[in-house]
């Protein structure tokens, strides 16, 4: 009754942005175009925090870099605390989002870390062979068959890789250290390894063991209301018309999950 009567002080707004699913352009991931209106209008209705469940075994570096940034943009703009909530996972980019955060939180069980870069592909050379299949390949530019599962992995493709995946592993540290700083602790962090809960905790990767509902109000009183946000389904994906795509990112987002054994 008494956020209708205006000489009344209502009690304090959190808003609160679910990222949860792998982080890329296609098939329905987290991208920065697609969370743009929602983070937007979650610092816009005058909050006294904004929070983040990350739930996210990680995707694309530069989506991850682009949500990251506008969340901070507009936090440090507002003068908004922002707290970041990890429930099963925030590897990789799902951890660069949760450092998004001034403070992270994580579940006991909650796998946090990941910090670094991965190529994976396949070879079928052999299977090639074996079935008298012949590939034939035509390029302007020598490095425009890089990879290719289909020809012999290269020494040289390998460390062209490697030359790939150095910066995009460098901005990915520089983040982590700008944003938790002195929290973090001595061990090598960097090495793509990951941690749980209270070991995530213990070396600075996170600030404590919490729950959304229970440290928000112990952050922000037992009247502190929530105002739930999150990214919206294409009009295919709400009629139930873009299965194939639907499908695509499930397994992909199953494949990154399952190297953490979820």
């Amino acid at each position: 009754m008494k956020n209708f009567i205006p000489f009344l002080k209502k009690p304090p707004l959190v808003s609160v942005i679910r990222l949860n699913g792998a982080i890329g352009m296609g098939r329905g991931g987290l991208s920065d175009a697609g969370l743009a209106p929602v983070i937007e209008k979650a610092f816009a209705i005058k909050p006294a925090a904004v929070a983040l469940v990350v739930n996210s075994p990680g995707g694309s570096a530069v989506q991850s870099s682009l949500i990251a940034a506008r969340i901070r943009r507009l936090a440090d703009e507002k003068g908004v605390p922002v707290h970041a909530f990890v429930e099963d996972v925030a590897a990789s980019g799902g951890y660069w989002l949760a450092c998004a955060g001034d403070q992270i939180w994580v579940d006991d069980s909650s796998i946090v870390g990941s910090i670094g870069v991965i190529f994976a592909s396949f070879g079928f050379t052999e299977i090639m062979a074996r079935q008298g299949i012949e590939r034939r390949v035509v390029t302007a530019g020598k490095s425009k068959s890089l990879a290719d599962p289909f020809l012999p992995q290269k020494p040289a493709d390998v460390a062209r890789l490697k030359a790939l995946q150095e910066p995009i592993h460098a901005a990915f540290i520089a983040h982590v250290k700008a944003r938790r700083g002195a929290r973090l602790g001595e061990a090598d962090l960097f090495n793509a390894d990951v941690w749980v809960g209270q070991g995530a905790v213990e070396l600075g990767l996170a600030d404590g063991v919490a729950h959304l509902v229970p440290k928000l109000k112990s952050l922000y009183g037992d009247s502190v209301r929530l105002r739930h946000l999150g990214q919206r389904q294409s009009l295919l994906s709400r009629f139930g018309l873009d299965f194939g795509n639907a499908v695509l990112g499930k397994i992909e987002e199953r494949a990154l999950l399952s190297r953490f054994g979820l």
